[in-house]
């Protein structure tokens, strides 16, 4: 029969009558108490130093050795470990320890006992793998690994995913399938077969170790070229593994402003060390990095006992958490429908579609010649003629009417700089028209002729009431333009046709139309989680005015450079045409952009280097407002 104890009590003797219990009795423990070294050893396993423990036929050093090669695999975790009771008869005890892991958000704990052994009259610890968790024997050690957490998808209008989990193959060397020797080799043939760079993929698998897997490229499941699928069982060492990315639908949807996920760098392992490790996924570039936090979720983690014979069983689970949703107004089939109308488009270009009614961009495409950059919502370029809308209003808010004769001539000089309307602007325009007409015709010595009648902020003003030319923070890139006071007569004559020193994103210039289909200042917004609110320092923009206008931008279309808008399907549309100027080189290059608003859409579309804006945007606008219609 045993006497149990808790650790700090002095072993009880039974007494009867003033005498000991008979022979037949329980034989109390004498000599030293067994408590003292039981807590040593408590104290030995949190801190993994037992330097200070007596152990039964081996030494502090061997068992630190065999302690720290059972919990290597636990990483930087520190267990908690109290003694509970011990169990003492005669010359051995047992100690009754519980363990606590701080595992994941959850707690991993566990009883354990640790036998003991009087020798000499010292109590001594029968040191076994078991003291650590019950169920281990020898060579067998404790793995904690991650699972990483399922990311947060991306949705758009009526909660369509844009990016979510897609199947995904990932191709590599892996070294310990193929002779040193022969690596260089097969990473030299993989390289070659999949189209990436031979030199660095060749030195990156010959500077890997042993048991390295050396990723070569990842392809979508459905988009592995044939030639590869057939070329890669042939080369040794190569493994393909099957797994899922957070992509979107097709390889470019609205790249430059989703951006991409994928294994952290070193410089942001360096700057936050403690949230990043090697090998861990994020996002690193546009909203997938802007949001990563939210999207990133909390990865599982589980706790495996592993054999020497690399067998895993499974001793506790933490289960991780998916990020939260990123939830976006962008519209999957009119991005996808403006993406392919930019496809064949070779300069810079972009496509920005807003809903006058909310503000909702629907679409933000980017066309191929970018080269990655977002024109689309951060691009800053002269808008030429389309920003004629914001001198219109400027000129209405100065006394003018949409009759109002205005005098068109062939050129206009001021200080010295000469002004010209572009070639092949229509005669029968000439002279003094009404200022509707020189909106429609796009007279370019019309309304440089009338920039006398603006006083200091008139024209910003006018943008800041069409979302033009006030900054705030969207929660993604956004540039809203520029229009800054002009410095001289040319400068305020160039400013009133888009040039000089006013800039534009194609996001503002469809938030200008925007405001004026809508007949109130329009915010554009993106991100649901964002909340846009009024720019301050916006004066409202009138009904008197938004109709106005709305009747002058019409007639861009029924009479004027957007005629061939004029059999679009649907609900009237009013637009505007422009080119602007620029020097590349000694050459003498134009911008063409269209902006447009039918119904509840309104479009901007850029193109870096056209003919016109009704030649070279035009026909893209168009083609987005009829696929729109279906």
């Amino acid at each position: 029969m045993q006497v149990r104890r808790l650790v700090g009590t002095l072993p009880a003797l039974l007494l009867l009558g003033g005498s000991l219990m008979a022979c037949d009795s329980v034989k109390p423990t004498s000599g030293p108490n067994p408590d003292a070294a039981a807590q040593g050893l408590a104290q030995g396993l949190a801190s993994g130093d037992f330097s200070g423990v007596a152990f039964a036929k081996t030494t502090p050093g061997e068992v630190t050795s065999s302690y720290d090669a059972v919990v290597k695999g636990m990483g930087d975790l520190q267990p908690a470990v109290s003694l509970g009771t011990v169990d003492a008869s005669g010359d051995s005890a047992t100690a009754h320890l519980a363990w606590s892991w701080p595992v994941g958000d959850k707690a991993w704990t566990y009883d354990t006992e640790a036998p003991m052994t009087r020798v000499d009259n010292e109590w001594q610890v029968v040191w076994a793998p078991s003291v650590i968790e019950a169920s281990i024997g020898r060579g067998v050690t404790l793995d904690l690994t991650l699972i990483a957490a399922r990311r947060g998808a991306i949705t758009g209008a009526h909660g369509v995913e844009l990016v979510s989990q897609r199947p995904v193959l990932r191709l590599g060397i892996d070294r310990s399938q193929v002779p040193p020797a022969r690596a260089g080799e097969s990473a030299r043939r993989l390289a070659t077969l999949v189209g990436i760079g031979v030199g660095d993929y060749v030195k990156r698998v010959e500077g890997a170790g042993a048991q390295a897997y050396v990723e070569a490229i990842v392809y979508r499941r459905d988009e592995v070229p044939p030639a590869v699928s057939a070329g890669y069982p042939g080369i040794d060492g190569v493994l393909a593994l099957e797994g899922d990315l957070p992509l979107a639908p097709t390889k470019g949807f609205a790249a430059p402003i989703l951006g991409t996920v994928g294994e952290v760098t070193a410089e942001m392992i360096k700057k936050d060390p403690e949230k990043y490790q090697v090998g861990d996924q994020a996002g690193l570039s546009g909203l997938q990095a802007r949001y990563d936090d939210q999207l990133q979720g909390t990865p599982g983690v589980v706790v495996n006992a592993v054999g020497s014979d690399g067998k895993e069983r499974e001793l506790f689970r933490v289960s991780g958490h998916t990020g939260a949703a990123l939830k976006l107004t962008l519209d999957r089939d009119l991005q996808l429908a403006a993406e392919r109308l930019l496809a064949d488009v070779g300069p810079a270009s972009a496509l920005v579609a807003i809903r006058p009614s909310s503000g909702a961009i629907v679409a933000a495409a980017n066309g191929p010649g970018n080269g990655g950059y977002n024109i689309a919502t951060y691009g800053q370029f002269a808008p030429g003629s389309t920003f004629k809308s914001v001198s219109s209003l400027a000129l209405l808010r100065s006394g003018l009417t949409p009759e109002s004769a205005v005098p068109c001539t062939t050129s206009i000089t001021v200080d010295g700089k000469r002004f010209e309307n572009y070639s092949g602007y229509p005669t029968s325009a000439l002279g003094r028209i009404a200022l509707r007409t020189a909106v429609a015709n796009s007279c370019n010595t019309a309304f440089i002729s009338q920039a006398g009648r603006l006083r200091g902020t008139d024209l910003f003003d006018a943008a800041a009431s069409l979302g033009l030319g006030l900054d705030h923070d969207l929660g993604f890139p956004a540039y809203f333009g520029s229009v800054e006071p002009a410095k001289s007569q040319t400068e305020a004559a160039a400013d009133m046709i888009g040039q000089g020193t006013i800039l534009a994103s194609p996001m503002v210039m469809a938030t200008v139309i925007a405001s004026i289909q809508k007949g109130e200042l329009v915010v554009p917004r993106m991100v649901e989680s964002v909340d846009v609110t009024r720019p301050d320092g916006a004066a409202p923009l009138s009904a008197d005015e938004a109709s106005q206008l709305r009747s002058m931008l019409r007639g861009v279309v029924t009479s004027g450079s957007g005629s061939l808008l004029a059999d679009v399907p649907g609900p009237p549309v009013i637009a505007k045409t422009g080119t602007a100027e620029f020097s590349s080189g000694r050459r003498i290059l134009t911008h063409a952009w269209m902006i447009a608003a039918q119904g509840d859409l309104a479009v901007a579309v850029f193109v870096d280097i056209g003919a016109s804006g009704s030649g070279t945007a035009g026909p893209i606008l168009e083609s987005f407002l009829r696929a729109a219609r279906n």
